[in-house]
């Protein structure tokens, strides 16, 4: 029998973990990891295209299943290219372990060909990061880093030179064999009783809901009937709020709806749950607030907090419920809900369709995505435009999921995050809501569709333009400029890819197309020609954001643009 290799060792210690794929893009220095993945199967090797769609597939499969998921680099170029693919996915805080392959281990120090040092350059995206350069240290420094990623949510990385990992392994199997742990934390009984005691005091309070209330839906819900508080949701709080939730007003922020921000700032009390918030422009001045977060380093840097307490949401609330009595008084709840319905309407009459009439408008071909999709989809969006659709039109109902990159606000990354979700998710309906630019960026991965047949449909909203960054400039009175897109043929480079390719033109063909490639057997594209000059307003408009528009439209018209302003007008008032 053939001794046991390192890299053997690596493979066995994953798959013992509970690990079942690892994404990359094969090289020379990992050439022993993707040999005993090939001789053992115990596991898939996900080929893909590019090292940076690795690591965000990775990080879907984690976020999606909240297990260990892996990818891999080779030496040098190889696993360089995975550290903003690792950035989102530390950011986002989903347990992924990089192996980061590296140059031989005799030449390390010398400016070898490919040699950079992973140790440095994954330090800040990255909870631990060591490099194993003797056998001896397999698998002890393997399960730190696997402990570490799931204990601490984020990455690990472990770089590995290919020499070390074809020598014969010292240890013959893994040393850790227990399940992951599931700890609870409350605050204590009299920091409960404190939080009681304020929230009696209020008479208007609102519920800011983040990505950790997930799992904790039962109690937020008994928690706002209490009160009478309307629940606000952030972007990475929506898939685990908004379903079944009669008190829902909505988002705030750049993305969200002018209901959501009434109900902050109209609140005297406003209770901050598993949420990091980013935009202090859009919490109350004079409310108290109080935050409630498993991750104590995150109360307070947001905005001035009143009491501050750690602990997770599903047991910190199962702990305070008993502790307070049902209000009675609904009027703010009331009046949110009744500004909410307002919005809601307001929006609904942005997402139109009327057969012949172009442009197409983007948010009805997301209205049109919500209809037809799955109930248990799975939907990613690009950075930009697009998560601006997804949050306003797509409907979260308690079995659908959304990924994007809401933390780290990175390009490209639907396409290869809706590539971890089809691998880890075979028989789920996957859906990528891309922009123009997201899916140029990496576009060599829709290839990655069809070789490894992911069934993913890509849904491309094609404006010619990076559209978010064009309101960016608009909204600070600046020409835009920098921000042409002269695409191709989205649909036929699908054909020529091996995907169902198709193009939408007119809004009549938007719905019949979509549910066209939602019936495809295979991975399939549809391209939709939207409006260039969509306006995607926040919730409020600041002077200076005013005066910005004043400025562009004047600067519009004196350097010959006026042809925009007009466009402007055509697309967002004579509807």
């Amino acid at each position: 029998m053939a001794k046991k290799k390192v890299a053997d060792l690596l493979v066995e210690v994953l798959a013992e973990s509970g690990v079942q794929r690892i994404y990359g893009l094969s090289g020379d220095s990992l050439n022993g990891i993707t040999d005993s993945i090939r001789a053992r199967k115990q596991m898939q090797w996900v080929h893909v295209r590019h090292e940076e769609t690795a690591a965000f597939a990775a990080g879907a499969e984690a976020h999606l299943t909240g297990r260990l998921a892996v990818c891999a680099g080779s030496c040098g170029p190889g696993n360089l290219h995975l550290i903003n693919g690792l950035y989102d996915c530390h950011r986002s805080r989903v347990p992924v372990l990089a192996i980061a392959a590296q140059i031989p281990s005799n030449e390390i120090g010398s400016g070898y060909f490919q040699e950079t040092n992973p140790e440095h350059l994954f330090a800040q995206c990255s909870h631990y990061c060591e490099l194993i350069s003797q056998p001896e240290q397999m698998p002890r420094v393997l399960e730190i880093a696997i402990q570490t990623a799931i204990s601490r949510r984020g990455v690990a990385v472990v770089a590995l030179p290919g020499d070390v990992g074809l020598r014969e392994a010292v240890e013959q199997g893994p040393r850790l064999r227990f399940p992951e742990p599931r700890p609870t934390v409350s605050p204590s009984n009299d920091e409960i009783a404190a939080l009681a005691r304020l929230l009696g005091q209020s008479t208007k309070t609102t519920i800011l809901a983040g990505a950790g209330c997930a799992g904790a839906h039962a109690e937020l819900i008994a928690l706002a009937g209490a009160l009478k508080a309307p629940i606000v949701h952030a972007m990475r709080g929506k898939e685990f709020v908004e379903y079944d939730n009669p008190f829902d007003v909505g988002m705030t922020g750049l993305l969200g709806f002018s209901s959501g921000y009434h109900a902050m700032m109209n609140c005297d009390t406003l209770l901050m749950l598993g949420t990091d918030f980013p935009y202090q422009q859009f919490y109350p001045k004079k409310a108290t607030i109080i935050q409630i977060d498993i991750r104590g380093e995150q109360i307070g840097r947001r905005t001035k907090v009143d009491l501050g307490l750690v602990g997770d949401v599903k047991t910190t609330l199962a702990a305070l419920l008993p502790n307070l009595q049902t209000r009675k008084d609904e009027a703010h709840l009331s009046s949110s809900l009744e500004h909410y319905r307002e919005a809601r309407k307001d929006l609904d009459d942005l997402a139109t369709g009327e057969p012949g009439r172009k442009p197409i408008h983007p948010q009805y071909v997301a209205r049109m995505l919500d209809e037809v999709a799955a109930e248990d989809a799975i939907f990613s969006c690009d950075v930009g435009t697009p998560t601006i659709w997804a949050a306003r039109y797509l409907k979260m109902n308690g079995k659908r999921r959304l990924l994007g990159s809401f933390t780290h606000g990175s390009m490209a990354n639907a396409l290869p995050q809706a590539i971890g979700a089809q691998a880890s998710h075979p028989g789920r309906q996957v859906i990528s809501l891309s922009g123009d630019g997201g899916i140029a960026m990496l576009m060599g991965d829709l290839l990655s569709l069809r070789q490894l047949q992911l069934p993913v449909k890509v849904i491309v909203l094609n404006n010619g333009s990076l559209a978010f960054v064009e309101l960016e400039m608009k909204a600070a009175g600046i020409i835009d400029f920098g921000t042409d897109l002269h695409n191709p043929d989205f649909a036929k480079m699908a054909e020529a890819a091996g995907l169902l390719g198709l193009k939408a033109e007119a809004p009549e063909q938007v719905r019949p197309m979509i549910a066209q490639a939602l019936a495809y057997d295979g991975p399939a594209l549809v391209e939709v020609l939207v409006s260039r000059q969509e306006l995607a307003m926040p919730p409020t408009i600041t002077v200076e954001e005013a005066k910005g528009f004043s400025l562009f439209m004047l600067r519009a018209v004196l350097s010959g643009r006026g042809d925009e302003i007009v466009d402007l007008a055509k697309v967002n008032i004579f509807r």
